[in-house]
């Protein structure tokens, strides 16, 4: 399965490589941002979007509400996940 983590572009750190720094849940990370650019879209038009980010790539925009409430139910799967388990690690 694969999952996408919300997360907002902060800065540009190479536009050449198209290279942005991303807040993912309050945690900095580089992540490329070729999926996003284009002939009508530079590296600079995507600081401040909400970015789906997985494997280092961030793969789709998304506006501000849809990352709030993945966000939120990120958090409580990670809440489920510990109280099934109590807090002991899965043979999964």
């Amino acid at each position: 399965m694969c999952l996408g983590i919300p997360g907002q572009i902060l800065h540009i750190k190479d536009a050449a490589n198209q290279l942005a720094v991303v807040s993912v849940a309050g945690v900095k990370r580089e992540v490329n941002i070729a999926c996003l650019t284009g002939p009508q879209q530079s590296p600079g038009d995507c600081v401040g979007s909400w970015v789906l980010v997985h494997v280092g790539f961030a793969m789709a925009r998304i506006n501000e509400q849809e990352a709030a409430e993945m966000l939120i139910a990120l958090s409580e799967l990670d809440e489920l996940d510990e109280a099934a388990t109590d807090g002991e690690p899965t043979d999964a």
